[in-house]
């Protein structure tokens, strides 16, 4: 997916592309884990779907819930989605930062290759 050291760096329009598909897929997994966890609060918790919604988004953000659970199945549920939200937060990051990362690695690089080519590192 991204360039090997060896090759120049990519246009801006090509970058650019590149850093809205990582968004794009990062945005993409917020949403399937959002529906996860709203479909399963909905199901297990008996709760209306703007609830259950309101629960998973408090959740993914560490806010906590909304109010108390009934069930230990909602109970053990909200436990286990709070640590897959940490996972997916780190993902999301991961995804977004990636593009930018080697970017700037990338050109930090090709400087110290030219630098070199010139003369001016041995």
């Amino acid at each position: 997916m991204f360039e090997h050291y060896r090759q120049p760096l990519l246009s801006r329009s090509a970058f650019f592309l590149r850093v809205l598909r990582c968004a794009a897929v990062a945005f993409s997994l917020l949403v399937l884990a959002l529906f996860m966890g709203t479909a399963v609060f909905h199901y297990i918790e008996q709760l209306s779907w703007i609830d259950s919604f309101l629960n998973s988004v408090f959740i993914m953000t560490g806010l906590g819930l909304m109010g108390g659970l009934g069930t230990v199945q909602g109970k053990l549920f909200s436990s286990f989605y709070a640590l897959f939200s940490a996972l997916i937060f780190y993902a999301v990051l991961a995804i977004i930062f990636t593009p930018l990362l080697h970017r700037l690695l990338h050109r930090m690089h090709l400087d110290i290759e030219n630098r070199r080519s010139s003369g001016e590192i041995k």
